[in-house]
């Protein structure tokens, strides 16, 4: 049976202008980072896929190696395009990166012109597409002279590989020097994907700013805190939650201060009628220079949570100040000093 997406998906959706360019994002967008890949079910991830698509989401963000194994998201994700999205590809933004390792040997990762052009042919063959809309220098490498790094990002954008351009995890003078070096090749750097979150706010020191005074869009990866932020830890762990399985998140990053804060922050949510993950999202979308919060979704019903912290984005000065004495930094910004 053909799929057919909600007529009225555009009808309340919001959107927001990414720094000082012309382009628009939704305030939530949907990362591929986990629940997409090979050994998950498909049909699952394409329900979420459609149901995010139905509510407004526009942006869908991906990476090479977002599987596992490696790869197999943006196989999984050109499936779904060519079964039910093939004639919506331009209401999409669709996004790569690359700069974590994907292949063996010298070549398979990092920021040098071989392996960001490879990846970036290798991602839209996966998923059969001829351009990404957003193409990322997935983490600074500073054993690769920037001038190469960004001059592979000019070259896939002027093939029209790539409609624009982006850095994730780059701290703030490398971010400054980065988007010098595409200026004058006459290449906007359209935005930076950093971690943030309430405990992981290390964007509001200086990277926040630097953005807004170069007109670079932000949008904030992990800000339920791979999941600490929600009520999945605060009653132990539970067997299939990331800790447990020991990838991106481990059990270390569960310690006493994390779970007093993330509690004290659960009785807030709930004092807002709000769950934990939705207030979370907000609280990140609270600044005007956060263009989107990328989520993740294990179900529809993971999704449809997290989208509707859209309904309660208003804090109270008070509550901003409760927030604070609880939103502290937890240890889990494993991205942390890469440059």
């Amino acid at each position: 049976m053909t799929w057919t997406p909600n007529p009225e998906r555009y009808r309340s959706a919001t959107f927001r202008r990414c720094g000082r360019s012309g382009l628009d994002l939704p305030p939530i967008s949907l990362g591929l980072w986990h629940n997409f890949g090979g050994i998950d079910v498909f049909e699952t991830g394409r329900a979420v896929i459609r149901r995010a698509f139905d509510r407004g989401v526009t942006h869908f963000d991906l990476a090479n190696n977002y599987g596992p194994p490696y790869g197999s998201a943006e196989e999984n994700f050109g499936t779904i395009i060519r079964k039910d999205f093939t004639a919506h590809r331009d209401e999409m933004i669709i996004s790569s990166k690359a700069g974590w390792d994907m292949w063996p040997g010298p070549y398979g990762a990092g920021g040098s012109r071989k392996y960001l052009l490879a990846s970036l042919d290798q991602s839209l063959r996966r998923m059969g597409l001829d351009y990404v809309d957003i193409f990322y220098s997935h983490r600074p490498t500073p054993d690769v002279p920037l001038e190469e790094t960004m001059g592979a990002l000019v070259q896939m954008h002027r093939q029209g590989k790539a409609l624009y351009v982006g850095i994730s995890s780059y701290g703030p003078e490398r971010t400054r020097q980065a988007a010098e070096i595409l200026r004058a090749e006459g290449v906007p750097l359209l935005i930076h994907q950093p971690s943030y979150s309430m405990l992981n706010r290390w964007v509001e020191t200086a990277l926040l700013d630097t953005l807004a005074e170069l007109g670079v869009g932000c949008i904030a990866f992990s800000p339920l805190a791979q999941g600490l932020l929600t009520n999945k830890y605060l009653n132990g762990v539970p067997a299939d939650s990331r800790a447990a399985a020991g990838d991106s998140f481990t059990a270390a990053m569960l310690t006493e201060g994390n779970l007093a804060h993330v509690r004290a922050l659960n009785d807030i949510a709930r004092a807002r009628g709000q769950s934990l993950a939705q207030m979370a999202i907000a609280w990140v979308l609270r600044d005007p220079r956060v263009t989107s919060a990328l989520i993740g979704a294990r179900n529809v019903a993971q999704l449809d949570d997290s989208l509707d912290a859209l309904n309660g984005l208003a804090f109270s000065d008070a509550e901003l100040t409760l927030i604070d004495r609880y939103a502290h930094e937890g240890g889990i910004d494993l991205w942390r000093d890469l440059g």
